[in-house]
C-alpha cells in the first residue's frame, strides 16, 4: 500500500476500497451497488484489491495507478495485473507512445468498480493490482525485447494474466514469446488499422510493424485461430493482407465493419477461437483518429469506440491468457481522451478474462 494512505483520515468504507482493514467497533460493507465490496472476499487464497470510490475518495488524490488499484512489485498472489511497457523506439512515424502507459494511468481514475454494461465484477472476482513498468532500455530494441520477455515469464510463471499498457506495438513480440512459452501456440484476436506483417523495414525485422511476422516465423501463434479486425489504409501492394491470409488469417478490413454492430462477427470469432488459449492484442490506431488521435499511425475511416467495446465484450467466454492495449501517444491528444479511452478498453479487457462474476 502507499504510505500516503495513513496519513488520510479514512472513513469505514474508504478504508475497505482501499484494502485496509476496517475499524473493528463497525459492520462490514456490503454493498454492491456503493463503492464498497465485501472485504471477506477471497482469490488465490488472497484477499481482493478494490479501488477506492470516488464516492469516498477523490479522484484528483493519490498515486495514479491503473484504476487507482494498489500497487505491486511482483505478480505473485495476483489472478491478473495491469503492466506498462512504455516504449516508442520501434515506431515508423510519431512517436510519444512511450508516455502511454502514464497517461492512461492518470486518465484511468474515471474507472468504476463495476461494468455497468455487462454487470461484471472484476474486484469480487479476481486479485488485480498495478505492477508497475518493464525496465526498458530506451536506447536499444533489441535489448527492450530481451527485457520485456523476461519479465513477462516471470509474470506468467505465477498464474497471473497480464493486461498490458503500451507502448508500441513492438512489444507484443517478446510478450507473445514469453506467452507461448507458457502454453504453446495461441490465438489472436488483433484489432489494428495495420497487419503488422511486414517483413523488413529499413533494413530491421524488429519494430511495430513487424511483430506478427516474427511470431509467425516463430511458431508462436495458431494461424487458424487468428483474426485480424479493422485493417485499413493506403498500403505498398495492391492487396496488403495476402500474406496474412497465406497463412490462414481471418482478415476482417474495416470496410466490413462500416455502419454495423460487431457482434454478429464476434459470434462468429468465439467459434474459430475455439477452447485454446487467446491472446487479445488491440492497437488504438484501430479506432477512427476523431475518437483516437493519439497514436503514432493514424488512419481515417475506422473503427468506432462502441465497435471496440463490442469486440472486447465479444471475447467473453474465450480461455484469455493475456491482453494488451498499445499505440497510445498522448503527445497527439492533449484533450485525454485517447488515453481515456485506452484506459476503458483495458478494463473490459479484465471484465472478460475467465472466472469473472457477472450479476
Amino acid at each position: 500500500m502507499f504510505p500516503v494512505w495513513r496519513n488520510l483520515n479514512l472513513t469505514r468504507a474508504a478504508a475497505i476500497c482501499f484494502s485496509l482493514p476496517p475499524p473493528p467497533a463497525l459492520a462490514p460493507c456490503r454493498s454492491r451497488t456503493g463503492g464498497c465490496l465485501n472485504p471477506d472476499g477471497r482469490s488465490s487464497g488472497s484477499r481482493y484489491n478494490v479501488p477506492p470510490s470516488a464516492e469516498f475518495v477523490a479522484r484528483v488524490s493519490g498515486i495514479p495507478t491503473m484504476a487507482k488499484l494498489p500497487y505491486r512489485e511482483t505478480a505473485d498472489g495476483l489472478d491478473a495485473a495491469f503492466i506498462g511497457v512504455p516504449i516508442d523506439t520501434g515506431t515508423s512515424n510519431r512517436p510519444g507512445a512511450r508516455f502511454g502507459p502514464r497517461q492512461i494511468r492518470v486518465e484511468s481514475a474515471m474507472l468504476r468498480a463495476y461494468n455497468s454494461g455487462t454487470r461484471a465484477a472484476p474486484y469480487e472476482s479476481l486479485v488485480v493490482a498495478d505492477i508497475g513498468d518493464v525496465n526498458v532500455n530506451v536506447y536499444d530494441l533489441k535489448d527492450t525485447c530481451k527485457r520485456i520477455r523476461e519479465a513477462y515469464r516471470k509474470i506468467l510463471a505465477t498464474g497471473c494474466i497480464p493486461l498490458t499498457m503500451g507502448g508500441d506495438h513492438t512489444i507484443a513480440y517478446p510478450i507473445l514469446q514469453a506467452v507461448a512459452e507458457k502454453h504453446g501456440p495461441v490465438g489472436l484476436v488483433h484489432v489494428d488499422a495495420h497487419a503488422d506483417t511486414s517483413d523488413v523495414v529499413l533494413g530491421e525485422k524488429i519494430g511495430h510493424g513487424t511483430p506478427f511476422r516474427r511470431c509467425v516465423e516463430e511458431g508462436l501463434l495458431d494461424c487458424q485461430r487468428v483474426v485480424q479486425i479493422g485493417l485499413r489504409g493506403s498500403g505498398y501492394s495492391a492487396d496488403s493482407y495476402e500474406w496474412s491470409r497465406e497463412q490462414g488469417f481471418r482478415v476482417v478490413q474495416v470496410e466490413e465493419c462500416w455502419f454495423k454492430s460487431l457482434a454478429p462477427l464476434m459470434s462468429e470469432v468465439r467459434a474459430q477461437m475455439g477452447s485454446g488459449p487467446v491472446y487479445i492484442s488491440f492497437d488504438i490506431d484501430a479506432l477512427d483518429p476523431g475518437f483516437a488521435p493519439g497514436t503514432g499511425t493514424p488512419e481515417i475511416a475506422g473503427l468506432t469506440p462502441i465497435q471496440g467495446v463490442e469486440i472486447i465484450r465479444g471475447c467473453r467466454g474465450l480461455n484469455l491468457v493475456g491482453c494488451d492495449l498499445v499505440e497510445v501517444s498522448p503527445p497527439y491528444d492533449p484533450t485525454g481522451n485517447t488515453a481515456l479511452t485506452g484506459a476503458n478498453l483495458l478494463f473490459e479487457m479484465l471484465c472478460v478474462l475467465p472466472k469473472m462474476k457477472y450479476y
